[in-house]
């Protein structure tokens, strides 16, 4: 088990970074952040986190390297970062939503360098970090799970070991792959309502109390009961992960058409200038599709 406490340097503290670092902080490790963004800095600084002043040497000293990074380029050149600088023997734990192309290559550098390498996808939108109710999926080598699993455990009450490659990648497109659905069907069925005649206010009132309410739908239905697409995950954000769900799909021959048209659907609430709203948004796009004119 992870000795208590451990010293943890985490890469990247965007809007699930900093808190994921706050809670390790708060359980009383030895915590350190980066990240390029100086607002972002100020903000952890602000909350009581240690801003690393050398990120070099914050990396060399720590036992346990955490990233949330937003893309393959940025995992790729984080992990070439880690390698140079990391201790041998220290555990990298990325959590980013990444390609299992890039993170097949990301282990190779920490193999490489003596560096173990562990990927620790989550699901959960800024607010579930936040309230640390975050699941966690992992894979990688065993041992190195089951030493940083302490530290996994302040993160969410869900915890899952998958294989020992990119098998939590994988899941985590396929939990993505379900979310975006969710959205494309509530697109359709709000849209056939409200051409009917139905009131949107009900509408909500009525799905969240039946068979369909799924956790998902009732996590949404504050929110989009009075049409607030404040972004948890924007429209752009999903796209770029229905790319990689897309292209995964490619890859084993899985044939994913319906995936394909939600990849489209977003495209046109992005054409509509809905890019940085919430990726329920796509429920605009498929209103105007129907000749309505979405209330903002």
């Amino acid at each position: 088990m992870t000795p208590h406490p451990a010293t943890v340097h985490f890469l990247g503290i965007g809007k699930m970074g900093l808190p994921m670092a706050g809670h390790l902080h708060a359980a009383g490790h030895a915590v350190t952040v980066s990240d390029p963004s100086a607002q972002r800095l100020q903000l952890a600084s602000a909350q009581g986190l240690r801003v690393a002043i050398d990120v070099a040497q914050a990396m060399a000293a720590a036992t346990v390297i955490f990233s949330s990074l937003p893309n393959d380029v940025a995992l790729l050149a984080v992990s070439a970062q880690v390698v140079a600088q990391a201790r041998k023997g220290s555990i990298f734990v990325d959590t980013s939503t990444v390609s299992q192309q890039a993170s097949a290559q990301a282990a190779k550098l920490c193999v490489a360098a003596g560096i173990t390498y562990l990927r620790v996808t989550v699901s959960g939108n800024n607010k579930m970090a936040d309230a640390a109710q975050l699941t966690v999926m992992a894979s990688g080598p065993r041992a190195a799970y089951d030493q940083v699993l302490p530290l996994l455990q302040k993160l969410g009450p869900h915890h899952f070991y998958l294989g020992q490659a990119e098998e939590a990648r994988l899941m985590k497109l396929v939990v993505n792959l379900m979310i975006a659905q969710t959205s494309a069907m509530l697109a359709e069925g709000l849209t056939l309502g409200q051409k009917g005649g139905l009131q949107w206010e009900d509408m909500w009132q009525v799905l969240s109390a039946s068979a369909v309410a799924s956790p998902i739908l009732k996590a949404k239905s504050v929110q989009l009961g009075v049409r607030d697409f404040t972004p948890t995950f924007t429209v752009e954000q999903m796209t770029k992960d229905l790319d990689l769900i897309l292209d995964a799909g490619a890859a084993v021959h899985a044939p994913l058409p319906q995936t394909s048209l939600t990849h489209q659907l977003m495209h046109a609430a992005m054409a509509q200038g809905d890019g940085l709203l919430d990726y329920a948004a796509i429920i605009r796009a498929v209103e105007r599709s129907a000749g309505l004119n979405p209330k903002e």
